[in-house]
């Protein structure tokens, strides 16, 4: 693969649930990923969420796995008051109630990044032209 590939919250909780329907998958294209040695970047909105996610749901222990094992595999953009404003301001734009800022902010940092690929399991980075990692 070439270029770097953004981490969507999608993505790191499929890995970390076994129950989640995606795991297998997300397992494998992780795989990938870290033997072809791509870049994986998220952001600092990515982690918040899905560090919720992760401890509301599955506990404390995949919790230290998420940022013990998993989030030390990753290139993380911290996300500050430009990324921020210029997010909401698409979000605002694009007047959809069901948009996420958290996903908001992952196209602003795509777009400064210059990144193509995202690995994510939902439509919103399709539907904004973002080519998907998927089997």
């Amino acid at each position: 693969m070439t270029g770097p590939v953004f981490v969507d919250t999608s993505a790191i909780y499929a890995v970390l649930d076994p129950h989640d329907r995606q795991n297998f998958t997300a397992g494998e294209i992780l795989v990938d990923l870290i033997t072809s040695g791509s870049t994986m970047v998220t952001h600092s909105a990515v982690i918040h969420e899905c560090s919720a996610l992760v401890q509301r749901r599955l506990g404390m222990a995949e919790r230290r796995d998420l940022h013990g094992r998993l989030l030390p595999l990753f290139d993380i953009e911290w996300v500050d008051a430009a990324i921020s404003d210029r997010a909401v301001s698409a979000l605002m734009a694009a007047d959809r109630r069901d948009a996420s800022l958290v996903d908001w902010t992952s196209f602003e940092v795509m777009r400064r990044r210059a990144i193509r690929i995202a690995f994510a399991f939902h439509d919103d980075f399709v539907a904004q032209g973002i080519d998907v990692l998927a089997r």
